[in-house]
């Protein structure tokens, strides 16, 4: 198989490949935010673990339509408490359903770790007008 050089193809371009793979992929995340997620759960996904986790993801984006108030802090503020909501619920999830010792370890882990900072990004909010 023969290697094709977009230089030795079109010599009238000559990007460095970095450059080049930047300006290809640019347009990538617009296109993304167009998907379709509709065929994303397939016939026989509808497992009580699949249904939990939908159920999760679905409240936290839901959560995180906060309304904004034009402040960068705390805006970031009200939509990662919802954010770190949907990841305890995710581990919820996991600790109910899942099997792997490892990954139910992570998962309390996360919880841990989600609820201290929902404390305090929810304090933050009290003391900063949020």
């Amino acid at each position: 198989m023969q290697n094709y050089r977009i230089d030795n193809l079109h010599p009238e371009i000559s990007m460095k490949p970095a450059l080049l793979a930047a300006f290809l992929l640019a347009p990538l995340p617009l296109l993304a935010q167009e998907a379709d997620h509709s065929g994303h759960m397939m016939h026989g996904n509808e497992s009580p673990a699949t249904m939990a986790f939908m159920e999760a993801n679905m409240k936290m984006h839901g959560a995180m339509e906060i309304e904004y108030t034009g402040d960068a802090d705390i805006d970031f503020v009200r939509g990662m408490i919802a954010h770190h909501q949907g990841a305890i619920d995710m581990a919820r999830v996991v600790l109910e359903h899942g099997d792997d010792p490892e990954v139910k370890k992570l998962a309390e882990e996360i919880i841990a770790a989600q609820e201290s900072e929902i404390r305090w990004m929810t304090e933050w909010l009290e003391k900063n007008g949020g």
